[in-house]
Order: structure tokens, then C-alpha cells, then sequence
């Protein structure tokens, strides 16, 4: 009978390298923190957007937007703290660097340059959600989005989604943290799973 399904090689860490805060071979920990503060950004800018346009026409719904985003925009907050430290990891021990200095030379790739960009982008998104947030938890009992609260939160939503678009080219075009496929029969028409133990070790 012909198998329809592959589910254990997807759900087994058993074979694959720990690499601490980057997480395990083939299931690094930074891509699927990223997904949280993204969506929690765009979300409370879109939240805000319609407390602010919907301020005089409903009160009560302006103001229960307003809150949605500033707990939205808090969410994201909280998970971005693993996202930062799990990305510096990979700035870090995901790139060829010369042992100088606490965090050794990194080569100047297109790679390397790539994740400056990236991680810069989300700097600056951060910063703006730290200023937001404060701007937020201050004035908790607003009915509404005020101007400068709603600009904030647009800029955050538009350049946590432009600086994802880095990210989605450190591993879709960079193959950044991806597994080699040498030796796998991922690809070949086989009833056998390959399970990470059966695949020879790589380095990434």
C-alpha cells in the first residue's frame, strides 16, 4: 500500500547536532520566533488604523481596537525578546569568522552584508515598538488611537514587513541554516522514510 504520509523525520531531534541557542540541525530556533512579532506588528497597526478612522463613529469599538492593539503590539514585544537573541546567535555562529577578538571577523560576504541589513531593519522596528509601547501603556485609558500612536505602529507593521523580506532571502536564496541534501532521499521515489540519524552529519 502506497504511504501517504512522512511524519516522524519531521518530529525527531535524534540525529541532529544541538547548536545551543541557534537550536538543532535542520530545526533552528530564529525562523519560527520571527513569525510572533510580525504578525503581533502588523495586527496592532491595523488595529489602530481603524481606532483612529472609526474614532467618532464608534466609540466603544475605537476604543476596544485601541486596546487590541496595544496588547497585540505587547505580544510581539515579548516574543521578540527570543527572536533578537536567537538572531544574534545565528549573526554570530551561523557565519565564517576569523578568531579575533570576543566575537571573531566575520568575511565580508553578501551573506554577512544581508544579515547587517536585516538585523539593522529590526533594530529600528524594535526601537519604534519600545517608544510605542510606552507611549501605549501611559495612556492605557485612551478611547482611541491618537496620531503619533498610529504613525508609530504603521512604521513598525511596514518595516517588520520589509526587513522579513531579508530574512525570507538569508534562506530561500542564501540557503542560510538549511541542510545540505547530500546524501538524502528526501527527493527520490522511496516508500522509506530517512530519519535525521540515517543522513551523514553537515555542517551549516
Amino acid at each position: 500500500m502506497t504511504k501517504l504520509f512522512s511524519i516522524r523525520p519531521g518530529v525527531t531531534l535524534k540525529g541532529r547536532e544541538f547548536k545551543g541557542l541557534r537550536g538543532w540541525a535542520g530545526k533552528p530556533f530564529h525562523p519560527p520566533f520571527t513569525d510572533f512579532p510580525i504578525v503581533g506588528y502588523i495586527f496592532a497597526g491595523i488595529f489602530d488604523v481603524l481606532s483612529f478612522l472609526l474614532r467618532a463613529r464608534s466609540g466603544d469599538l475605537s476604543r476596544d481596537l485601541y486596546v487590541a492593539a496595544t496588547y497585540a503590539m505587547s505580544a510581539g514585544a515579548i516574543a521578540s525578546v527570543a527572536t533578537i537573541v536567537t538572531g544574534f546567535w545565528d549573526w554570530w555562529k551561523g557565519i565564517d569568522r576569523e578568531k579575533t577578538g570576543p566575537l571573531g571577523k566575520a568575511k565580508h560576504t553578501q551573506v554577512w552584508r544581508t544579515i547587517n541589513w536585516h538585523a539593522t531593519v529590526m533594530v529600528v522596528v524594535s526601537a519604534i515598538v519600545v517608544v510605542d509601547l510606552i507611549l501605549r501603556w501611559t495612556n492605557y485609558n485612551a478611547l482611541s488611537a491618537d496620531v503619533g500612536v498610529m504613525a508609530l505602529s504603521v512604521a513598525a507593521a511596514l518595516l517588520v514587513s520589509f526587513g522579513s523580506f531579508y530574512g525570507g532571502e538569508l534562506v530561500f536564496d542564501f540557503q542560510f541554516n538549511v541542510e545540505s541534501l547530500e546524501g538524502s532521499t528526501a527527493w527520490d521515489e522511496t516508500e522509506v522514510d530517512q530519519l535525521p540519524a540515517d543522513r551523514p552529519q553537515s555542517e551549516w
